[in-house]
């Protein structure tokens, strides 16, 4: 199976709503608002370009990732929200792919650090540990086993401290 990681570009965008929306449909772990999540992102200050990621397999769309700038404290990192594969495709590495290739280029990019919202037993595949063991608090009210960091440089975090600031837009709904 070959998949083509790549950005996103604008007209992808009907597709990855439709993807992410049936990406969740059926999660017990969401708001079921991902989808226009990411729209809103999109126009976001907090956007960037590079990291909008879809996986491409045998010319369709079957998977997307977006990485947005948050602020800790003076340091800018970026938070991975959503990842979404279609659900036929899923279990099949596409969102490690994904996380991967995210990583890499926030990496080249120059972020240090990247903060997550999710599964304690999936994302720690990826580096990411609780983020309280960095002094990194969530803004709102969460477990702390699922509000984890990762490094994406060697000592990435080591100088970060503080409440996560994401974008207005995770907290506006349509």
């Amino acid at each position: 199976m070959h998949i083509l990681i790549r950005q996103e570009k604008n007209e992808d965008a009907n597709e990855v709503y439709h993807l992410i929306q049936q990406a969740f449909e059926d999660s017990d772990y969401s708001d079921h608002d991902e989808h226009n999540l990411v729209n809103r992102l999109r126009n976001s200050t907090k956007f960037i370009p590079e990291l909008s990621l879809v996986a491409e397999y045998d010319g369709q769309i079957a998977g997307h990732i977006l990485f947005t700038e948050v602020h800790v404290g003076d340091q800018t990192l970026i938070a991975l929200a959503p990842v979404s594969v279609r659900p036929e495709m899923q279990s099949k590495g596409i969102g490690k792919l994904l996380i991967t290739e995210g990583h890499k280029i926030a990496a080249q990019l120059g972020y240090k650090g990247s903060i997550v919202l999710g599964h304690d037993t999936y994302y720690p595949k990826f580096g990411y540990k609780k983020a309280s063991q960095y002094g990194i608090e969530a803004p709102f009210e969460v477990s702390d086993d699922h509000f984890m960091a990762a490094e994406l440089i060697d000592g990435g975090l080591t100088d970060v401290r503080g409440v996560v600031e994401y974008a207005k837009e995770f907290f506006e709904k349509e």
